[in-house]
């Protein structure tokens, strides 16, 4: 189950990405918000990445404006590493080293074709492992407040 949060700015991409995970078969979950209606990103990533935390959805994909602003919002929640990414590189590299269960995205920055292969990258890319599981569990330790020195 995939979990999805958006603000206005990037409620189109987000119905954009809905007909991606359609078109994938997978299952998902949209947190928000659901009109055109100014309104503030940070209620909608919160729910959205609680719901990932909580492991009731194994992924999520959140779009604002720039990502910039959902992105730091749902990193506020503990067991959340999500990256704002700008293209298929990023995408996939925050997948391979850094076990990424988040991304967030600006429909701003991106737009729809490439906000639709950023999403199909994270979705299909698996996290490697070995040396980069270290990492990930350094940057646990630091979340739950470890001196690393």
């Amino acid at each position: 189950m995939i979990a999805l949060g958006s603000d206005h700015a990037g409620l189109p991409l987000k119905k954009e990405i809905i007909a991606l995970l359609e078109e994938m078969g997978l299952a998902y979950k949209d947190y928000g918000t659901y009109t055109a209606d100014s309104c503030d990103y940070a209620q909608f990533a919160q729910r959205a990445a609680k719901a990932v935390a909580a492991g009731e959805c194994d992924r999520g994909i959140l779009v604002c404006g720039t990502g910039i602003g959902i992105s730091m919002a749902a990193n506020k929640v503990h067991g959340i590493r999500c990256a704002c990414c700008s293209d298929c590189y990023s995408a996939k590299m925050t997948r391979k080293h850094n076990d990424a269960n988040m991304i967030a995205m600006g429909a701003r920055v991106v737009g729809v074709d490439l906000g639709r292969m950023i999403a199909e990258t994270f979705l299909t890319t698996e996290f490697e492992g070995g040396r980069h599981q270290r990492r990930i569990d350094q940057i646990m330790a630091i979340e739950n407040g470890e001196d690393l020195g």
